[in-house]
């Protein structure tokens, strides 16, 4: 069966998406588009930073989460880059907390035996190029980043073994935990200190699980105006992305679009001597190997 625009059909059901690069973003027309960058070397964040034009080629409708979805005849420019899942595909944001080893040491925190597992709001979503904006209820002493991996699930997922966990990753893109301490310190729950608006900036990419069988190669990087402070690897997680998703989905539903965070490496603000805590004007950079990207977001307050 032919597909109208003249491109092979790809089978229903595929086990990975057409694309390797997944970006979301308005075209110069003001339409949402979604697809691959035709450089697949490009850091699309960066680029965007140095007013560098991202031709995309783009996938029939504009939703990562369609695997059978085909590549288009059109390339269009972004414009104006968005989160790679938008806030009413994700959903709730499930995050896992203190999942390194060097940073549950530096935290002077045992190494947990069970996943530390919190929610933050879809509204917490934005893009990994647009200001992060911290609320008058947040003190200029408390604001902290947090480079974190994302998991971003394709297929319905309920009460998966760890063994197959991986076939219900669409794929991986760059996270920012970004945490008010202040309140995170006030209660056991940490959903509001972390859960303000603009508070998990997602992007500029998803990577394809087909193009990263193993997360543990990852390195994750974080650099405020222009000093590294975190530089950890993936392989240091306390809890792998299989263990991770086959034990969310144990009586959860994790529908298609949900993203999951994952912790966390050494190296947050707070645990600098002196705390380093985010300051209007600061230039914030997130970043993770293997195409993933960079985050470059300044910090502004509302």
């Amino acid at each position: 069966m032919a597909i109208s625009n003249g491109h092979r059909a790809r089978p229903l059901t595929a086990k990975h998406p057409v694309w390797k690069r997944w970006v979301r973003f308005r075209g110069k027309d003001g339409n949402i588009y979604g697809g691959e960058p035709l450089n697949p070397d490009i850091d699309v964040g960066q680029a965007i930073e140095n007013g560098i034009e991202i031709p995309v080629k783009i996938v029939a409708g504009n939703s990562a989460l369609d695997y059978d979805a085909p590549f288009t005849s059109e390339v269009q420019i972004i414009e104006e880059l968005l989160s790679p899942v938008s806030q009413v595909e994700a959903g709730t944001v499930r995050c896992v907390g203190l999942n390194y080893k060097e940073h549950a040491a530096e935290m002077k925190l045992a190494i947990p035996k069970t996943p530390t597992v919190f929610l933050k709001a879809s509204t917490c979503i934005a893009s990994a190029s647009e200001p992060i904006v911290l609320p008058a209820n947040v003190d200029y002493d408390e604001a902290d980043y947090e480079v974190e991996l994302a998991v971003v699930i394709g297929r319905l997922c309920k009460n998966v073994p760890i063994s197959e966990a991986a076939d219900y990753v669409l794929g991986y893109s760059v996270a920012n935990d970004v945490t008010a301490r202040k309140h995170q310190d006030k209660t056991s729950q940490w959903s509001y200190a972390k859960g303000m608006d603009g508070f998990c900036p997602l992007g500029p990419c998803i990577v394809s699980s087909e193009l990263i069988p193993d997360a543990a190669v990852l390195n994750l990087k974080t650099s405020l105006n222009g000093k590294i402070m975190q530089n950890g690897s993936a392989d240091d997680m306390i809890f792998k992305i299989p263990e991770i998703v086959s034990y969310l989905s144990q009586g959860h539903t994790l529908l298609p679009g949900t993203v999951i965070i994952t912790g966390t490496p050494c190296g947050i603000g707070i645990s600098q001597n002196p705390p380093r805590f985010l300051q209007p004007g600061d230039q914030l950079r997130v970043s993770i190997s293997h195409g993933m990207g960079t985050q470059v977001c300044q910090i502004a307050r509302s």
